[in-house]
């Protein structure tokens, strides 16, 4: 009778069902990691560039490494420097610095506009029509870039009324009324 010999196959489908599992947990693991590493550098650069709320006008003008730069700026308005165009919804004005250190009270933004000292910054907002609150003494909040033209190019504009900050005006509706 002939003997039969049986010899184990080089590959055999359990040794090819087992390595695909750990192929795909090596795939998961290198994911993750890169995702995670991700993350970490993601916050990193947030809390180095979120340490400040934003910068000074001094600051922008004042120092090259801003020009063309993404920053957030705040600055009192001078408002005989606004002009609105309607046509190209198009809005320029002038912001001086607001001494750092105070806190912004209307006194803080009438002394920065009447400060003839105070570096002044000129701001273009476009594609934006122009808000009510925008007016002389405002705290004038904005996201954009400096141009080398000097003009800091505004892509987004928050404005803080002066009124809010002067006791008692939220009394004061400007309406005239029997006493």
């Amino acid at each position: 009778m002939a003997q039969a010999a049986w010899e184990k196959p080089n590959s055999s489908p359990l040794t090819a069902a087992a390595a695909a599992p750990r192929s795909e947990r090596l795939k998961f693991l290198i994911g993750g990691g890169l995702i995670l590493v991700a993350i970490i550098a993601l916050i990193a650069t947030g809390m180095s560039q979120g340490a400040r709320f934003f910068i000074t006008v001094d600051e922008v003008v004042e120092e090259s490494r801003y020009l063309g730069q993404p920053v957030r700026v705040s600055g009192a308005v001078l408002g005989d420097t606004i002009v609105y165009d309607e046509n190209t919804l198009t809005i320029e004005f002038t912001v001086v610095h607001i001494p750092e250190g105070q806190d912004i009270t209307g006194e803080t933004l009438f002394n920065a506009v009447n400060d003839t000292d105070a570096t002044r910054m000129r701001v273009r907002v476009e594609g934006q029509t122009k808000p009510d609150l925008l007016r002389h003494e405002a705290q004038a909040i904005m996201s954009g870039t400096m141009g080398s033209d000097g003009i800091f190019l505004a892509s987004e504009l928050q404005l803080k009324c002066p009124s809010r900050f002067i006791e008692g005006a939220a009394n004061q509706t400007g309406s005239v009324g029997a006493e």
